[in-house]
């Protein structure tokens, strides 16, 4: 199974720290050598502005993550985002390419949307016909460019965190018939999560501790590089430290993570 890494917050925050240990997972501390990649939403930073989110920086790599050039640099470039999704891969569907590495992005209602997946959907082959279709071969990308095409289906412009969120409830219910379906999803507004088997999340916020890896040597003290205003929500396949509390998502649970919090709380 592929590993999976999102980030939601309240101000642009870099999230370099649970990236070191994330990409020791792609052929270090774990078998997922089949590539990877990570999408940072980027923009005005105030949330009624019309830019805000809009912009995005998004690097793939068909190489290891752990060996990767492409990830050295996001690994030493703290570049700043409200929302960030990575992901690693081990190939179920599709070669080893390029146009088969996660996340995939996509453009709805004027906005980019990043979507990445871990899991194995068999026989799904929905018919897709518009704008969206996949440029690879794996059922993970069929399973996004479906969701585009049904979210621009049921809302004539861009709805409200919460009607989207119950659309991909129903969305993600219909896929997860075909198999594993974890999966995160953003579109620089808000960071979406569905679980089949395995996802977890942290909710950090004042006042704030030291964390350490659980993938490499490595610790920090979140209070000297936050203020306390901050809030950040951190959400992995498997816990990323070894020394937080960290909530796993139910089978079939559907999240949503909106300025560094789960919404409704």
């Amino acid at each position: 199974m592929c590993q999976l890494l999102g980030m939601n917050c309240n101000a642009p925050t870099d999230v370099t720290f649970s990236f070191r240990g994330f990409a020791q997972r792609g052929g270090k501390t774990d078998e997922h050598r089949d590539g990877w990649g990570i999408a940072f939403f980027e923009g005005d930073s105030q949330p009624n502005s019309p830019g805000h989110g809009k912009g995005l920086r998004h690097f793939v790599d068909h190489l290891p993550a752990s060996e990767s050039p492409v990830a050295e640099l996001i690994r030493r470039y703290p570049i700043k985002s409200r929302n960030v999704i990575a992901h690693i891969r081990k190939a179920t569907q599709g070669a080893v390419a390029l146009e088969n590495c996660h996340p995939f992005v996509r453009e709805l209602w004027g906005r980019y949307w990043v979507f990445a997946h871990n899991g194995n959907l068999k026989d799904f082959a929905p018919r897709l016909h518009g704008s969206f279709r996949p440029v690879g071969c794996t059922d993970s990308e069929r399973a996004f460019c479906w969701i585009m095409q049904e979210l621009a289906k049921s809302h004539a412009n861009l709805p409200s965190v919460e009607e989207l969120s119950i659309t991909l409830r129903e969305l993600a219910a219909k896929i997860a018939r075909h198999g594993t379906f974890n999966f995160l999803l953003s579109n620089g507004l808000a960071l979406w999560a569905h679980a089949s088997t395995s996802l977890h999340y942290i909710e950090r916020r004042h006042p704030f501790a030291h964390a350490r890896l659980s993938d490499e040597d490595l610790s920090i003290n979140f209070a000297e590089h936050t203020q306390p205003s901050d809030r950040i929500a951190m959400i992995a396949t498997t816990p990323l430290t070894t020394d937080e509390r960290w909530t796993a998502f139910a089978p079939g649970e559907l999240k949503v993570f909106v300025d560094g919090a789960l919404a409704g709380t």
